[in-house]
C-alpha cells in the first residue's frame, strides 16, 4: 500500500461514519497531513451541515501548518455554491499546495469543476486513489445522477428447498424463515436505504410494518404497489399505515394524500417499474429496497433493474409452497448472521 493509498484508507473510514445521514449529499472523508503526521481529520455532517473539507480544516489545531500540507480527500472537492460554499475555494484561501483525490465527482454541477479550479489556482492534484472503493462507499450517489434513477438492493429469504413462503397449509408459526439475528440484520439494511418496497400481496399476507425497530436509526419510506387500493379500503389496521413513517402507494385511481399516507396515481397500463423509477428519481430518493414478495422480486431481476441483491437461507425446509426468485449471477459475497447464511450478489460494478 502506497502513502497515498493509506491515508486515503483512512478518508473512507471516516466516510462511513456519515452514512446514510448525508443523503442525499455523499459522504465524504478528508484528511490534512503535515510531514507524515496527520494534523487534521473530517467527514461530512448530515444533510445541509458542512462538508468533509470543511470539518476537517475546522479540526486544526496548528493552523500555521495548513499551507504546508497534503489534503487527502475521498471525492472532488464541490465547486458550486449549493447549501455550503464551493470547497474547492476554501481549498484555495488555505494555500494548501496539493490534493489526493479518491475519484471524481459525477454529478453534473461538479464533474471536473472543482479540480479544473484548483489546478487553475495552481494547486497540485493527484487522481483516482483508491478510485473503486471510493465509489462503492458512495454507489448510491453514484447511481442516483449517473443512471437517473435510485440504488436498488433487493433482499428475501428462501428455505434449504428454495421456498420464499410455505403452501396455505402450513401452520402460521412456521411461516417465518429466518431467526432473530436475521430480522436485525435486514433491518439494518432498512436503516442504510431512503424507501422500501413491498407489493399489495405481501401486505395482505404478512401484515409487515416494514421499519428500522431492530436496528437504530430512521424508517425508510414505504412504498406498496396497490392497484386498486385494496389494503387501503380495506377495514383491517394494517401496519404499514401506522404514522411511524411516511407511506406511498402506487395506484391506478387516484392521487391523496392523508396524515403520513400519499396515494400516487400511476398507469398499469404501461412498465410499472419505469414510472416508479421516474417517482423516486423526482423526489431525490436515492436508494431503494425492495422486500417482496416473489413476483414483485422478480419483475425487477427480469427487468435487470437491480444492482445487489442479498438472499439470506436457512436449514428449514418447507416442501411445498412459492419457489424463490432465482439470480442467473456468481454470488460475489457470502457470510453467515447467526443460524443463517447469506448470499450478496452484484449486478453492477462500481
Amino acid at each position: 500500500m502506497s502513502l497515498s493509498e493509506y491515508y486515503m484508507s483512512r478518508c473512507l473510514e471516516l466516510a462511513k461514519k456519515g452514512i446514510p445521514s448525508t443523503l442525499p449529499n455523499p459522504s465524504v472523508g478528508a484528511v490534512l497531513v503535515y510531514q507524515g503526521r496527520i494534523i487534521g481529520e473530517g467527514y461530512t455532517s448530515p444533510y445541509g451541515g458542512n462538508h468533509g473539507e470543511v470539518n476537517c480544516l475546522n479540526s486544526v489545531k496548528e493552523k500555521d501548518l495548513i499551507p504546508f500540507s497534503t489534503l487527502y480527500v475521498s471525492l472532488e472537492p464541490c465547486s458550486h455554491i449549493g447549501k455550503t460554499p464551493p470547497c474547492a475555494d476554501l481549498i484555495i484561501h488555505h494555500k494548501i499546495p496539493k490534493v489526493v483525490v479518491g475519484c471524481l465527482d459525477t454529478f453534473s454541477e461538479v464533474s471536473g469543476k472543482g479540480i479544473e479550479r484548483l489546478r487553475q489556482h495552481g494547486v497540485e492534484v493527484e487522481l483516482n486513489v483508491l478510485e473503486k472503493e471510493c465509489r462503492e462507499l458512495n454507489k448510491r450517489f453514484f447511481t442516483f445522477h449517473e443512471k437517473q434513477r435510485p440504488f436498488i438492493l433487493l433482499k428475501w429469504a428462501e428455505t434449504a428447498d428454495k421456498f420464499i413462503a410455505p403452501s396455505p397449509s402450513v401452520h402460521e408459526k412456521e411461516r417465518w424463515i429466518t431467526a432473530s439475528e436475521a430480522n436485525q440484520f435486514t433491518h439494518s439494511l432498512r436503516a442504510t436505504e431512503r424507501a422500501i418496497l413491498v407489493g399489495k400481496n405481501t401486505v395482505l399476507t404478512d401484515n409487515p410494518s416494514l421499519t428500522t425497530r431492530n436496528y437504530p436509526g430512521d424508517n425508510p419510506i414505504r412504498i406498496l404497489i396497490d392497484r386498486k387500493l385494496e389494503t387501503w379500503k380495506s377495514e383491517k389496521d394494517f401496519a404499514i399505515y401506522q404514522p411511524n413513517s411516511v407511506t406511498w402507494i402506487l395506484n391506478e385511481e387516484r392521487n391523496f394524500k392523508e396524515n403520513s399516507v400519499e396515494g400516487i396515481q400511476i398507469s398499469f397500463e404501461k412498465n410499472v417499474l419505469n414510472q416508479l423509477m421516474d417517482v423516486l428519481t423526482k423526489r431525490t430518493v436515492q436508494s431503494l429496497i425492495v422486500e417482496g414478495g416473489r413476483a414483485t422480486l422478480q419483475q425487477f431481476l427480469d427487468q435487470e433493474l437491480w444492482d445487489e441483491a442479498y438472499v439470506l437461507s436457512a436449514d428449514k425446509t418447507f416442501g411445498e409452497g412459492l419457489k424463490a426468485p432465482r439470480i442467473e449471477k456468481p454470488v460475489s459475497d457470502f457470510f453467515e448472521v447467526g443460524k443463517n447464511k447469506v448470499s450478496l450478489y452484484k449486478n453492477t460494478a462500481f
